[in-house]
């Protein structure tokens, strides 16, 4: 059975994105999937001088030995004032210290959602953008749109059907690209 890891780009405590890849990764039963909450790695903000000092953080070194152990990812990323967030910039800076081609042959399945109609696709586009620099390859990308509009909390699930039907083609062909 295909290994696929799954995190949110966030340090968000109700992340939606974190929301987005717990429902994403329900949906795949034909792979093994493990959703990494990346607010439990004890990582600090990335500088030189504690590179230097005292070497990459253990937490760092994990979260990359399971890069490595897997056969693709789901990364789903939120949008700040236009760009990714500084948290999640900060764990690709640590990884790309540690391997610079850390997601070197791994397929991606890239998403992102917020609040508003565009659904974090500045965000999105960026790190479609620079995933490639880092090995990725990123087979599938989508924006979820208005999170609260078409997402219902309390039963976990996507209420707009065609939005619904639209990640599940997105899931189909992630899948199918990590089986390859």
């Amino acid at each position: 059975m295909k290994k696929i890891i799954a995190f949110a780009g966030s340090n968000s405590k109700k992340s939606i994105n974190g929301q987005l890849i717990e429902y994403v990764a329900a949906q795949i039963t034909s792979a093994s999937v493990s959703v990494i909450q990346l607010t439990d790695l004890d990582i600090p903000m990335y500088s030189i001088d504690i590179e230097t000092a005292q070497g990459f953080p253990v937490d760092v070194t994990i979260l990359k030995n399971k890069i490595s152990e897997s056969d693709g990812l789901i990364l789903s990323v939120n949008e700040h004032n236009g760009t990714v967030s500084a948290f999640f910039k900060n764990i690709l800076d640590w990884l790309s210290r540690v391997d610079r081609n850390f997601l070197s042959g791994k397929k991606i399945l890239l998403m992102s959602t917020s609040p508003g109609a565009r659904g974090g696709k500045t965000a999105l586009e960026y790190t479609k953008g620079f995933l490639p620099h880092v090995g990725g390859n990123v087979v599938e990308s989508f924006s979820f749109p208005s999170f609260q509009e078409n997402f219902d909390d309390a039963s976990k699930a996507i209420t707009n059907p065609t939005l619904d039907m639209g990640v599940g083609e997105v899931i189909a062909s992630f899948l199918q690209e990590v089986d390859g």
